[in-house]
């Protein structure tokens, strides 16, 4: 049985990643999925999307267009990062105290799953921002960067001190894009663009396998189509 899959993204970045790598890796699981970002705000008929301001208009967003598609066989999941996450959110005045990051994500998806109250929705926060993904596999930035080799190989040898991509800290100079950026100031332009594009050539299946956070999700979206 197929079934519809609503993400709800957090800017244009996770939204192209969702729409060039999941869209057609769901489908094959008879998951049939579209993204669009949040909703920040209206003026004089315009709606304006991207961005984490605060946790009422991710509410807001989620659950108006959980009313306005009520059907059983649709669902709803996010992509948020957790680096910058807004302090508003549920359970983060708890979650900020746990020290090990799969615990502190997994209380902040509890409690923002609570909060939504749908069993239609499915929380996911990035650990611990989207260029994560990008660092399973750093050497695949010179597919946009053929340029910068060598600033490459000294970032993958950073990457290589960590255990796994999704462990690299959420600090305002180290975060993984901070660490990008570093390497390669061009990426922090681009990143809309480069970003996805690198996702791609490095593949989903190496993604799942070095960020396990990610991978869990991505199980949890294939398997809609059987158990829906």
């Amino acid at each position: 049985m197929s079934v519809r899959l609503c993400f709800v993204v957090e800017g244009q970045t996770e939204e192209t990643f969702v729409q060039r790598l999941l869209v057609p890796h769901l489908s094959a699981f008879s998951v049939w999925a579209r993204a669009r970002c949040v909703l920040t705000g209206r003026k004089r008929g315009l709606q304006y999307r991207g961005g984490l301001q605060n946790y009422a208009k991710v509410q807001r967003d989620i659950s108006v267009w959980m009313k306005e598609d009520r059907h059983p066989d649709v669902f709803f999941t996010t992509m948020f990062d957790l680096y910058a996450l807004p302090n508003d959110f549920p359970g983060y005045a708890d979650a900020v105290r746990e020290r090990d990051p799969y615990r502190r994500v997994g209380m902040l998806e509890a409690a923002l799953s609570a909060d939504i109250g749908d069993r239609r929705f499915i929380p996911y926060i990035q650990l611990h921002e989207f260029e994560a993904l990008l660092l399973a596999e750093p050497h695949s930035l010179d597919l946009a960067f053929p340029e910068r080799l060598e600033a490459i190989r000294a970032l993958s040898e950073t990457v290589e001190l960590f255990a796994s991509p999704e462990l690299i800290d959420d600090g305002s100079e180290t975060a993984p894009s901070k660490r990008i950026i570093r390497h390669i100031p061009e990426y922090e332009g681009m990143k809309t663009f480069a970003g996805p594009l690198v996702a791609g050539k490095i593949g989903i299946e190496t993604l799942r396998s070095k960020c396990a956070h990610f991978g869990e999700w991505l199980g949890m979206l294939e398997q809609l189509g059987c158990f829906s």
